[in-house]
């Protein structure tokens, strides 16, 4: 039996010593956003850079289609269980796998898969630290090689405690519930936005997702560091027990690097608004600040 370390994180050491394993699958989750002042269409995948080499044994996942709703209008949103059980059964992720994954930009695709795979349930699995960047900086190999894996079979189980909706977050505005806002301050001060509108929700509190994946190779502050970062933008952590806790961003994605270092720094898992700016920015009923 493999020993998982607590929390979300495995270092690129753990991951090296364990990459043979056939509980252990690694997953490349590399994409890209554009600025919100670029033309639209703003997410992408990279298969290409997946190709061109990848950890060894690692699967590719797209972000933008293999674990969002392509039905829903609102962009990013988590994909339906049936979609789900079936994409990680195809890629050899059962019920039992260990999963471990990465990109190379913060962790955001990574922290956004981490989220998916512990809303429908499963716990068995980490984010890369410091992603693709901090495993070469270690002189790991890496691959071409596409691999081949048995079909699994994955039993999604929904965590409704780690999502929250529109109409849950506008019930909560006025509330104790404390509300981080991931994004730049120029979309938090309403200047830029990927949305019809700019601004954001009431109540909410900025603290951008770069600022706290900033150790080399965009590993994690340590867990006093970040608790010092949440301070400075106004949060005491010491204060949330029996608040709800909820981050945000434009589509539910770079908001995990702040979910994550909330819990890095205090153990507690923080939800996600899935539908973020992109939902909130684009309907006129929503209250907003700037």
């Amino acid at each position: 039996m493999i020993n998982l370390p607590d929390g979300p994180l495995v270092s690129a050491a753990w991951l090296a010593a364990h990459l043979d394993d056939p509980q252990v699958r690694v997953v490349d989750v590399r994409g890209k956003v554009l600025p919100p002042t670029a033309p639209k269409p703003h997410y992408f995948a990279r298969p290409d850079d997946y190709a061109a080499g990848h950890i060894p044994g690692a699967v590719y996942i797209d972000w933008t289609r293999d674990i969002v709703d392509l039905d829903d209008p609102v962009p990013a949103q988590v994909a339906p269980p049936a979609k789900i059980a079936a994409l990680f059964a195809g890629l050899g992720i059962g019920d039992d796998t260990i999963v471990v994954t990465y990109d190379d930009w913060f962790s955001m695709y990574a922290g956004r898969l981490l989220w998916v795979l512990r809303y429908y349930g499963h716990e068995g699995a980490r984010i890369l630290n410091g992603g693709l960047l901090a495993w070469q900086a270690e002189g790991q190999p890496l691959s071409a090689e596409v691999p081949n894996f048995a079909q699994a079979t994955f039993t999604p189980r929904p965590q409704p405690s780690l999502r929250r909706t529109a109409d849950e977050i506008l019930a909560g505005l006025g509330s104790d519930r404390l509300l981080i806002d991931a994004r730049s301050d120029k979309e938090y001060r309403g200047e830029e936005s990927r949305a019809v509108r700019g601004g954001h929700i009431p109540g909410a509190i900025n603290v951008f997702y770069q600022g706290l994946v900033s150790g080399p190779n965009h590993t994690y502050a340590s867990p006093e560091e970040l608790r010092e970062r949440f301070a400075a933008a106004g949060i005491d952590l010491g204060s949330l027990e029996g608040h709800d806790v909820v981050a945000y961003c434009n589509g539910g994605v770079s908001a995990t690097p702040a979910a994550l270092a909330l819990e890095i720094a205090t153990g507690r898992r923080v939800a996600i608004y899935d539908g973020s700016w992109n939902e909130w920015g684009n309907d006129a009923g929503k209250p907003l600040d700037c």
